[in-house]
């Protein structure tokens, strides 16, 4: 036996050592679940022409609040529209206004929380005391006032959620990379004279994002059930556009006769929302072992 393979079986892990890394390695079945149904709800927002039965515009008064039937398998609203139609092509708007709701802040407050915390000094108390001036109001009140203030619409919400929500990613990566720019690998990378924009993104960063993702997920779920609110409340997207919880707000006054207007769409969103909380919860589990 030569020497090369002396060596290869010394160093070489143990098969339960190899079983190990293999199921650090591995994604928990819970982010996969929550993947396909996420995945189902995106097709459904990418195929809604297809999918739906008919013209989620249309109206039809002769059969308005009708009962649930082969013809509407989900019966139809107060002014005759087919409430499947309407359900599938709402997932367009609130996943839209879901993801970017959260992207939209992750990728402001991340930059804003990594330069600061990296190079300190007036940046990041210039940035933290911005978060904390943020975070001094209640949310929902900031949140409609701003939207007053901009005007009705998505592109409102959407910047009214992102002047609100990139704090969280601000105060993630800021306590991660305080954390890390004191390490050894970090001090080399210094002492060896690469840059410091090199340094952050490319030594500082990929290791400190980690709680920025598990974040990720869940402020998708914050972001649309604050839509369904704002829609609820009449501040969400123009009618007639559908929107699940401008449909919850639309069923609430026939819950004791027609109570599926209003609970079915509470159901779509109540799905969305366990799928991604099973992401964010098997990425945490995944990041800690």
């Amino acid at each position: 036996m030569s020497l090369a393979d002396d060596l290869t079986r010394e160093y070489a892990p143990s098969e339960p050592q190899h079983q190990l890394m293999v199921e650090r390695r591995r994604l928990p079945r819970r982010v996969w679940v929550g993947a396909a149904i996420v995945f189902v709800y995106i097709l459904v927002a990418v195929f809604a022409p297809l999918l739906a039965p008919y013209d989620p515009l249309a109206l039809d008064p002769l059969h308005a609040l009708e009962d649930p039937s082969w013809a509407h398998p989900i019966g139809t609203d107060e002014l005759g529209r087919d409430v499947l139609s309407r359900l599938i092509f709402a997932a367009r708007v609130d996943l839209l206004v879901g993801f970017l709701g959260a992207l939209l802040p992750a990728i402001v407050g991340t930059a804003l929380g990594a330069i600061g915390a990296y190079r300190g000094g007036w940046r990041d108390a210039l940035t933290m005391r911005t978060a904390d001036v943020v975070q001094a109001f209640p949310t929902y009140i900031l949140i409609i006032a701003l939207v007053f203030a901009l005007g009705q619409g998505l592109t409102s919400i959407l910047v009214a959620f992102t002047i609100i929500a990139w704090v969280a990613y601000a105060r993630l990566i800021r306590s991660e990379i305080l954390r890390l720019r004191g390490l050894d690998y970090v001090e080399a990378a210094r002492a060896a004279g690469l840059p410091t924009r090199r340094i952050l993104w490319l030594h500082v960063f990929p290791n400190a994002v980690g709680q920025t993702l598990v974040y990720l997920p869940s402020d998708i779920v914050i972001a649309t059930l604050g839509l369904a609110a704002l829609s609820f409340l009449g501040l969400g997207v123009r009618p007639p556009t559908p929107e699940w919880g401008a449909m919850i707000a639309a069923g609430q006054p026939f819950i004791r006769d027609q109570w599926w207007l209003s609970t079915v769409p509470g159901v779509v969103v109540v799905g969305f929302g366990l799928g991604l909380s099973l992401i964010g919860e098997g990425i945490e589990e995944w990041t800690r072992r």
